[in-house]
């Protein structure tokens, strides 16, 4: 303590511990148990004296170590696992976004505190939307990837569930205070992502897989996509609904994309887009050769998904890593949806 505070230490607290190391060398010497005692009372108190008050002393070692479990959590994070929130719902369902469900008011689950545990267990939280202003209600277009969005009432912009269906239709006047809707909204899954993988292994089909939109066509740049790896670097890839098709040959492995093309466990198989504005896979007959370093991703909830039939490969370098575990909500609360959304990712 000498040592490290003798420097900006009082000169009567420095001198004072001198007095108590003399006193315990004398005690030593005569060895007599009582004044060792005393001499190791007296040097304690004089030390805690130079060290300064024990409340900012503890103080301080608390945060020493918040610093060092969160460089931990951070390295943990940039190496390990890191999380992701699932925004839409183009994985369902094997994974889900946010949603929401009307109701017309709350139940005894949804007041305190019994709200605050049922958004711990699954991630429910009820919630009510009023007009903060009269006026007519003008509705923007409202996408599966836009979260949030919103409603516009004499101008002010009011927040509502991206999939929501609104007590009100656009044009319709509306009077200050004003129920627009209330229900229940769902969580996003929550979900680790393996950054340790792909450095030792390589990426297979059937992955569920997140990766970094940067310089991907049409994509917004600065976000992540959470889609399955459905064709590899090479391969071309077409699909004949409900079938994913590879280098010419209908894909049944893994399991994973067997039961998304044969339409099992709420699956709806593979879809092609159609008229879409602009994309690759428009007809059963379009093909896409992705060339080395790049990866085709399919969303599983194919009718409802923007994926690499829009835009194309996925190249390496954007991969972060597997998807591989719903570490939050823990339960669901929601027939549609299985009962436990906690556990490794199939």
């Amino acid at each position: 303590m000498r040592h490290m505070r003798g420097d900006i230490a009082a000169a009567t607290d420095l001198e004072a511990l001198r007095e108590a190391e003399e006193e315990m060398r004398v005690a030593l010497q005569d060895g007599e148990s009582a004044a060792v005692q005393q001499a190791v009372d007296t040097l304690h108190a004089r030390t805690q004296r130079l060290a300064g008050h024990r409340a900012w002393a503890s103080l301080r070692e608390n945060l020493e170590v918040a610093v060092v479990a969160i460089t931990v959590a951070m390295a943990f994070r940039a190496y390990f696992l890191q999380p992701f929130k699932i925004p839409t719902g183009s994985m369902q369902p094997t994974l889900y976004g946010i949603t929401s469900v009307a109701q017309d008011g709350p139940t005894l689950f949804d007041r305190i505190p019994l709200k605050f545990v049922k958004w711990f267990v699954t991630g429910d939280w009820y919630r009510e939307v009023r007009a903060r202003t009269s006026g007519r209600l003008a509705d923007t277009p409202r996408t599966r990837s836009q979260t949030p969005s919103y409603v516009v009432i004499g101008g002010v912009p009011h927040e509502v569930p991206r999939d929501a269906e609104l007590r009100y239709r656009n044009g319709d006047p509306v009077p200050a205070g004003a129920l627009l809707w209330s229900g229940v909204i769902t969580a996003g899954d929550h979900v680790f992502v393996d950054r340790i993988r792909w450095n030792v292994w390589r990426p297979k089909r059937g992955q569920v897989i997140v990766f970094s939109t940067a310089d991907i066509r049409t994509l917004p740049p600065g976000t992540h996509y959470i889609k399955r790896l459905a064709a590899l670097p090479g391969e071309t890839v077409s699909i004949a609904p409900p079938d994913l098709v590879i280098d010419g040959s209908i894909v049944r492995e893994p399991r994973a994309i067997r039961n998304i093309a044969e339409k099992q466990d709420g699956y709806q198989g593979y879809a092609v887009i159609g008229d879409a504005p602009y994309g690759y896979l428009r007809t059963p007959s379009h093909r896409l050769a992705l060339g080395p370093g790049e990866y085709f991703a399919l969303g599983d909830n194919s009718h409802n998904s923007r994926d690499s039939r829009y835009w194309g490969g996925v190249p390496r370098e954007n991969l972060v890593g597997p998807a591989c575990f719903v570490y939050w909500p823990f339960l669901s609360s929601h027939p549609a949806r299985r009962a436990s959304r906690w556990g490794i990712i199939n």
